[in-house]
């Protein structure tokens, strides 16, 4: 079995390939940080499985399989954060999906399926299913982002639109919106929020920080491939290594 994963988080794609190394009769051809990545992949290897990760920077994994002509679509097993609506349109068209952080017990069921698909006419009807969730897709998707929050004190609740946020801090089981010289503090945690918010706007920087694009106006070099962002208010954002990959491709 020859397969792709296309995922912009390095640990997400290592922990993918580092399960699929115990399997002898499993070939990684290739490993996709990005969309545009993924559908040259597909196209040009012809690959039997993709993992697929639903948000990634310049393509999501729904627009991914639409650049890919129908007699290339392999199998596939979707990559996701919560995201409500993506795990209710797999469910009703019956398409496999893993939930990060991935359960040991799930991947490998996951990859039996696959398998016994791949020994049966089963894949067709895979195929049809797929192309109905692309369809029924097509226009959601590029709706699914938050526009705003709203953040309650009490009996208040106060409207933050999203377009205000500078960046945004991990708190334990909460993040902190700042904006401008105020903060709110939301119940939420920080890989929830990510996928709740348009890629093309918001950049992960490190594990408890985001960044608004259009607010960053400085970045300074730092050893071991990591940046000190300084923001328009002045703020300064350290990133980490883990994610340089994003700031690079943002740069």
């Amino acid at each position: 079995m020859r397969v792709v994963i296309a995922d912009d988080e390095p640990l997400a794609r290592s922990g993918v390939e580092t399960r699929l190394a115990l399997h002898p009769d499993i070939q990684v051809v290739a490993s996709c940080v990005t969309g545009k990545e993924a559908v040259k992949a597909i196209c040009d290897l012809r690959p039997d499985l993709v993992f697929l990760d639903v948000q990634m920077p310049d393509l999501n994994g729904f627009d991914v399989l639409r650049k890919v002509p129908v007699d290339h679509l392999p199998l596939v097993v979707f990559l996701t954060a919560y995201d409500h609506y993506a795990l209710q349109a797999f469910d009703v068209h019956a398409i496999d999906y893993l939930l990060k952080p991935v359960d040991e017990v799930r991947f490998a069921r996951t990859l039996e399926r696959a398998r016994a698909q791949m020994k049966t006419a089963a894949a067709q009807q895979i195929e049809h299913r797929l192309r109905e969730l692309l369809e029924q897709t097509k226009e959601r998707v590029q709706a699914t982002y938050e526009t705003r929050f709203l953040v309650r004190t009490g009996r208040r609740v106060a409207i933050v639109p999203v377009e205000d946020v500078d960046w945004i801090e991990a708190a334990g089981d909460y993040v902190t919106l700042h904006v401008g010289n105020k903060s709110h503090m939301l119940r939420q945690t920080m890989s929830g929020l990510e996928v709740q918010l348009d890629p093309d706007h918001f950049i992960r920087v490190h594990r408890s920080a985001m960044v608004r694009a259009s607010r960053i106006c400085e970045l300074e070099s730092l050893p071991n491939r990591e940046y000190l962002l300084r923001l328009s208010g002045g703020t300064k954002v350290r990133t980490s290594r883990r994610y340089s990959d994003r700031i690079e491709r943002w740069l």
